[in-house]
């Protein structure tokens, strides 16, 4: 439910402003663009998304330097600005958000999991927030899209 109300104040803001959004989604898998795509009248202002759930994906389709996959791994600051930023650019949207992380219930990229990385792509700056979450996988993925949302939200906030 409250991803659901986070969504639809992005959304809000966005048309507000006359921004545009894309997403690039790891640990989340579809849910920011599942969350933005239920409130009515998104298609104003969002554009789409990518699922890069594979290192693979991350690379051929968002461009993310090899380097950055393996010297810090897909789950690192680096990548999330990364996918934000290739996002952003393939959609020729104002704004992106991305989504990496270890949703468990093991580790993975020898990162214990609730380990999340939210990047957030402007024209002007990339910047990136880290997260510890705790939780089941659903949890985590859950927590992930709401804190994206949030994270976004006040950035954009005027």
């Amino acid at each position: 439910m409250k991803k659901d109300l986070l969504a639809e104040l992005v959304i809000k803001q966005l048309k507000k402003s006359g921004k545009t959004l894309s997403v690039a989604e790891s640990i989340t898998g579809g849910g920011l663009g599942a969350a933005l795509t239920s409130i009515p009248g998104a298609s104003e202002v969002f554009l789409g998304g990518v699922i890069a759930y594979s290192d693979t994906s991350k690379f051929k389709i968002l461009e993310v330097a090899k380097s950055i996959l393996t010297k810090k791994s897909a789950v690192s600051e680096e990548a999330a600005k990364a996918m934000a930023e290739s996002v952003r650019i393939k959609f020729k949207s104002d704004y992106a958000i991305s989504t990496t992380g270890v949703a468990g219930p093991g580790k993975a990229y020898g990162q214990k999991a609730g380990t999340v990385w939210i990047g957030i792509a402007s024209k002007k700056e990339v910047v990136a927030v880290a997260l510890n979450l705790n939780g089941d996988r659903g949890e985590i993925r859950n927590a992930t899209i709401e804190s994206a949302f949030a994270t976004f939200s006040r950035i954009i906030a005027p």
